[in-house]
């Protein structure tokens, strides 16, 4: 040791992997280190490196750079400059990026996925073989994400010869990609959704012949014949007027097509589909049961008839019985043996033929469609309509179809595939002898020894071995049902220290079972009547009031404010229901009942729930649960609406939120439900917190999913209301009514609700009489009438003002903003719309303020504040979007429009207007449909599409002739032969 102190040996830090280097050429040309982005120099010296990074990695000569960045005309220090550009950029790079060689220079050593356009490259290679494939959802999806790296114009402001001719190269690459995702689209059935893409891409492209064609078959498969030709004829004269030549023989052909309404046209050659997780194959069986026993006669005769159908015939089987027969666990067994015949795909429903509300056949098919590709949008309204594509999207396909629990042959008919080798199989309880050409099985109780069978595989052959009398005496019991068996046998098989005997004799005991054994449905409930007949008290109470709510199931929190018990105990009642098969679980946390089911448990309410008024009282709950949870949410999404201090009080406070994300979601999620118990809430006691209910959800008006059971709910308690002499609830009821058919474009009818609804409320609810007079002053607006409006809207802001509700207050003041434009005092109406819009905002609304918004956007768009009336306009749109508020969406984009319209982005224009008419499919009404269709023929013209945008307005005038509106006269200015000129 030679005494000098030592410091302590210290450990290196492992050392830090520099981040990656990644470049962009598909926009400006930018690079970044990691996520920094690293200054790239002067144009030209970007140019330089946009240059090498597209030579891929091969060295360009000195005198090849000097052409590609000046061409025929370099200065006379051009190579010194191309060193000077490379020397910075070798600076900003990582050491050994780029390498000099030969007298020149190179990009060199970048990783995978360094440069966007070869990542483009490689996703467009993923794409064509995922579609050569014949998965076109994985190729559009990798096609997408291929497009979405161009950001904005390729080699922006990079000057230079060669990059000139790089960013044409690369555009018109990039078209090739969008039309071959566009191709894609319309294959899968989304043809609506394109015609606003392909609208504004043929503005800005329209010389491209190739997005002429796929416009075209666009709006004929949207049901446009007119625009489509129309669109040729566009073509035909653009391109004699600016190329003296014809359309290309594919258009031609596609235009011959169309006007015979060639068939083939009609659907697209693969399954429709909007994503990925949609299904063009679905296989929506149950799961078949393991222990399914006897019934071999019927399981090869339904099996001989479905193997006909791969002899070219359209197989149908309709399988009759009583309930619990089980004609559902024979289909799905005989079902799932088919599966290898049907390839392409097996759908199920349960029609709910035995409830009170059996499923709707246009319905059902909206359901089928989805399932086999098909886009929302592309969805016809009509059954017929429906029913028409269902069997254009069948044909060529091996799908069998499940109709289970069926009504009627009239429900069934228009669910049956049209063409061979498709087949289906349909349960009903009643014997479809007028459904033509189905092979009919009745299926009537087990024999003993296959009920004997069935019981003993469930409970087990030990425990049945030994009490083989017993057994015999059970599925005697029973009557032979399968469900009644499955029923009984699971109950044994989950209580161990039970025998066969001890079930046998509590059988035996007749009070257990209903004294109805001897036909039809009465043999069904005493198959219940096992279970029920075993079930401890409190579920027995469960399963009672449960069955009492009209809705097609219950939440959890619905169910615990019925029983009126916590949550917690409520749930473990409900999952030991669910164990006893006499509930379902629908999903984590929704119960339902099968309709059946529901109908004894309901019988069962009748007879035994003690004291009787205890079924009013959990009814009574139930209301009370959706009021105040929904008055919640409309507190939240309205802060300061002084409605939720007018409504009637209840004895349960209801649901809390955390945020209007949650709130909104409560409504929508429980809309069908909640509707539903409203709807039956008409006796007096019920009826005014009906009327409060449906008012508190007004929400559910404007979506589009609930906006027809709105209206028919609406109806049915200003009916109730009338009948009971109860005028405060009449009124309310009349501002529903107004409101849903004011959306509706009705407009005759919602003023005299609304004028109705005024006379009823004066004096004794003035709140009411304050959103009637609002009702009528936008009413008045729509027909015209300005001065009755600004009558109305006046006293609406005066009685908003007395009742002190700033929310009624700024929604008039926003209102007659809209009147004082209509009649050119353009100023005024821009204030008072600010006014209102000020008044959200300051309550923190966020929805309400997208309305304020929505109405300060049409006043600034007449004032010429163009840029502030789309930042309005788009501020309302995203809000409404995040709120499916389908209906004020489908305005915003419409309105936005009229913005750009004005501001001369006519492409633009068209492809919101298109956006707009897709957005308000089914909600809106014919009138805004009519004046969207104005704005659509505008902006077509604009963009040179006369012929199309002829064929809107004579739609448009064909609506408002309907309707004899005072607009139909505008259009037929339009279509004057002067205005066309």
């Amino acid at each position: 040791m030679d005494g000098v102190p030592r410091v302590p040996a210290q450990r290196r830090p492992d050392p830090v992997e520099p981040a990656a280097l990644r470049f962009g050429v598909l926009g400006p040309v930018r690079a970044w280190r990691g996520d920094e982005p690293l200054n790239t120099g002067s144009p030209q010296q970007r140019a330089l490196l946009a240059a090498l990074l597209l030579r891929e990695g091969r060295t360009a000569t000195a005198a090849e750079l000097i052409d590609a960045l000046w061409g025929e005309d370099p200065p006379s220090q051009a190579l010194a400059a191309v060193r000077t550009y490379a020397s910075r950029l070798r600076k900003a790079l990582d050491a050994g990026v780029l390498v000099s060689e030969s007298g020149g220079y190179a990009v060199r050593g970048l990783g995978e996925g360094a440069l966007d356009l070869n990542t483009a490259q490689d996703l467009a290679a993923r794409a064509e073989k995922a579609k050569a494939a014949g998965d076109l959802c994985q190729a559009r999806d990798v096609l997408d994400q291929a497009l979405a790296l161009w950001d904005g114009e390729t080699l922006a402001g990079v000057p230079g010869p060669y990059a000139e001719a790089q960013r044409v190269r690369l555009e018109e690459w990039r078209l090739q990609l969008l039309e071959s995702r566009l191709d894609m689209d319309l294959e899968q059935g989304c043809h609506a959704e394109a015609v606003s893409e392909l609208t504004a891409l043929t503005a800005a492209h329209p010389l491209r012949e190739r997005l002429r064609e796929l416009l075209m078959l666009a709006l004929y498969r949207s049901g446009r014949q007119a625009e489509a030709l129309a669109v040729y004829a566009d073509t035909r004269r653009l391109l004699a007027d600016e190329l003296g030549v014809d359309p290309r023989p594919g258009l031609r052909e596609l235009q011959q097509r169309i006007l015979r309404a060639d068939p083939g046209l009609a659907e697209p050659s693969a399954p429709a589909a909007e994503s990925a997780a949609v299904p063009v194959r679905p296989a929506q069986l149950p799961a078949t049961v393991p222990d399914f026993t006897g019934r071999a006669c019927f399981v090869s005769e339904l099996s001989d008839v479905l193997a006909a159908s791969g002899t070219g015939v359209m197989a149908v089987s309709a399988l009759a019985g009583i309930g619990g027969v089980g004609k559902t666990t024979l289909a799905v067994h005989v079902a799932h043996r088919a599966r290898p015949a049907f390839p392409d795909g097996q759908l199920y429903v349960d029609l709910q033929g035995t409830g009170p509300r059996s499923a709707e056949p246009e319905t059902v098919l909206g359901s089928f469609l989805r399932a086999l590709g098909t886009a929302d949008s592309a969805i016809p309204d009509s059954l017929e309509e429906r029913s028409a594509l269902y069997r254009s999207v069948l044909d060529g396909r091996r799908v069998l179809i499940l109709l289970d629990n069926a009504k009627d042959a009239a429900q069934v008919r228009p669910l049956l595939p049209g063409t061979s080798g498709c087949a289906a199989l349909v349960t009903s309880r009643v014997r479809m002898v007028d459904l033509a050409g189905a092979h009919l099985v009745d299926l009537d109780v087990m024999s003993p020894d296959e009920a004997l069978a069935l019981f003993t595989k469930i409970v087990g052959e030990e425990r049945v071995g030994s009490e083989p009398e017993a057994a015999l005496d059970v599925v005697a019991a029973c009557g032979f049902l399968p469900l009644a068996i499955r029923i009984a046998a699971s109950r044994l098989a989950a209580r161990r220290t039970w025998t066969v005997s001890v079930l046998a004799a509590k059988l035996a005991d007749e009070r257990r079972r209903l004294d109805e054994l001897q036909a039809g449905d009465l043999a069904v409930k005493a198959t219940f009547e096992l279970g029920y007949g075993q079930l401890e008290p409190a579920q027995a109470r469960a399963f009672r009031l449960l069955g009492l709510a009209d809705g097609p199931d219950i939440s959890l929190a619905a169910a615990a404010a019925v029983l009126d018990l916590p949550a917690e105990e409520t749930e473990d009642l409900l999952e030991s229901l669910v164990d006893t098969s006499l509930l379902e679980s629908a999903a984590p946390g929704r119960y339902r009942f099968h309709d059946l089911v529901r109908l004894y448990a309901r019988a069962c309410a009748e007879r035994d729930e003690e004291p009787p008024s205890e079924r009013e009282a959990a009814m009574s709950r139930l209301l009370d649960f959706y009021l105040a949870t929904a008055a919640g949410v409309y507190a939240i999404e309205r802060p300061g609406d002084r409605l939720v201090d007018h409504l009637e009080p209840t004895d349960h406070p209801g649901l809390s939120f955390e945020n209007r994300r949650a709130a909104r979601d409560w409504l929508y999620a429980e809309a069908v439900s909640l509707l539903a118990c409203v709807r039956q809430s008409t006796r007096p006691g019920f009826l005014r917190r009906a009327v409060d209910t449906l008012w508190a959800s007004v929400d559910l008006a404007e979506s589009g999913s609930n906006s027809k059971e709105y209206e028919g709910v609406a109806s049915a308690l200003r009916e109730a209301a009338r009948v009971a002499g109860d005028p405060r609830a009449q009124a309310r009821a009349l501002v529903m009514v107004a409101y849903v058919h004011h959306i509706t474009g009705r407009f005759d009818v919602a003023n005299q609700a609304a004028e109705q609804a005024a006379e009823l409320s004066a004096g004794d609810d003035p709140l009411t009489g304050c959103w009637a007079a609002n009702t009528r002053g936008v009413i008045a607006l729509y027909q015209n009438r300005y001065a009755d409006g600004e009558a109305h809207l006046t006293s609406a802001i005066e009685g908003f003002r007395a009742c002190q509700d700033r929310p009624g207050e700024a929604s008039a003041l926003c209102n007659l903003s809209r009147i004082h434009l209509a009649t050119g005092r353009i100023g005024s109406a821009v204030s008072l719309a600010r006014q209102g819009t000020g008044m959200y905002d300051a309550m923190g609304h966020a929805l309400k303020g997208a309305n304020g918004r929505y109405a300060l956007g049409l006043a600034l768009t007449q004032s010429g504040l163009l840029p502030e009336a789309t930042a309005r306009l788009t501020e309302a749109l995203t809000v409404f979007r995040d709120s499916r508020q389908r209906l004020w969406e489908g305005m915003s984009l419409f309105r936005l429009a009229e913005a750009d319209l004005a501001g001369g982005r006519a492409a633009q224009a068209a492809a919101n207007a298109e956006m707009a008419l897709t957005v308000l499919r089914g909600i809106g009404g014919e009138w805004r449909r009519g004046n969207v269709l104005v704005v659509l023929g505008h902006a077509l013209n604009a963009v040179g599409q006369r012929d199309r945008g002829q064929v809107c307005w004579r739609e448009a005038l064909q609506i408002f002739e309907t309707l004899e509106a005072p607009e139909a006269a505008e259009v037929r200015g339009l279509l004057a032969p002067a205005a066309l000129a």
